[in-house]
């Protein structure tokens, strides 16, 4: 099956604006056996399923791991 390349995530922030984070393919599969992807620093990881369903990995100790509101492929 194909994958995206992308998907953007998008968490509710307490600012103003929503905190949208960009994620792209690794090569690695979650335990769900779907993609794993990941943003530009590694922090933000993710299994995302043909479905568009997420779930998020801990890339750290500590982390406190929070579900994105919104899953969406960019645009363009």
């Amino acid at each position: 099956m194909d994958y995206p390349e992308s998907y953007q995530l998008v968490f509710q922030a307490s600012a103003v604006e929503d905190d949208t984070v960009t994620v792209r393919r690794t090569e690695q599969s979650g335990a769900g056996g779907y993609p794993i992807y990941e943003d530009e620093t590694g922090i933000v990881r993710a299994e995302i399923s043909d479905r568009g369903e997420v779930r998020m990995l801990a890339s750290g100790g500590h982390q406190v791991l929070g579900t994105p509101l919104v899953v969406r492929e960019p645009s363009g």
